[in-house]
């Protein structure tokens, strides 16, 4: 039902001091972004190191949905998304372990979610969502399509970069030994 945590979305009333804030301390990557009139919210996503993911979500006028949560604070953790590859079959899940969702949206193509709200989730807003994550993250965090790997020399060795399916690329860096292992295992798979 679940693929992975994509990521940590934080709701802050200073949105520029939380982003330069956080791309100082983690040095995060801006990504996909936009914003919602009807909701009076921006929303932006940053990618730090390989998968590991952050939105930030700022009001953008009085009468936004994020004024109680932010009421007499500056900004805190608004909700935890995963990733699912289904929205249709979890809903069903849901809904035969008797667990209420709302918010429920699969008409979309580029994103279908639905929500857990935190008093049957121990406090925490739970997103639920389908998507293709590479639609969300920065061009110079993947390949272009049909590529998976690339290799490069390093002064120890070498890096294998892959594509990873929760998005984005995975590094691994490798010694001469290991690149030779690697060579062989790769070899002994192609020969049986």
């Amino acid at each position: 039902m679940i693929s992975r945590i994509d990521h940590v979305s934080l709701a802050v009333a200073d949105y520029q001091k939380a982003v330069d804030f956080f791309q100082k301390v983690t040095g995060i990557i801006p990504g996909a972004s936009g914003s919602d009139g009807s909701m009076k919210y921006r929303w932006e996503i940053f990618s730090a190191g390989d998968l590991s993911r952050l939105e930030i979500l700022t009001p953008t006028g009085k009468g936004s949905f994020l004024d109680n949560f932010l009421k007499g604070r500056s900004g805190g953790v608004h909700h935890i998304t995963f990733e699912t590859p289904d929205i249709s079959a979890a809903k069903r899940n849901l809904d035969a372990l008797g667990i209420p969702c709302f918010g429920f949206q699969d008409k979309h193509p580029a994103w279908k979610e639905l929500f857990i709200h935190p008093k049957d989730a121990f406090g925490v807003l739970i997103q639920l969502a389908e998507f293709r994550p590479d639609e969300w993250l920065s061009p110079s965090l993947i390949f272009p399509e049909g590529k998976k790997w690339e290799v490069e020399k390093t002064e120890k060795g070498g890096c294998l970069t892959t594509a990873h399916p929760g998005g984005g690329k995975a590094k691994l860096d490798l010694n001469r030994d290991e690149i030779k292992k690697l060579i062989l295992d790769l070899e002994e798979m192609l020969q049986s």
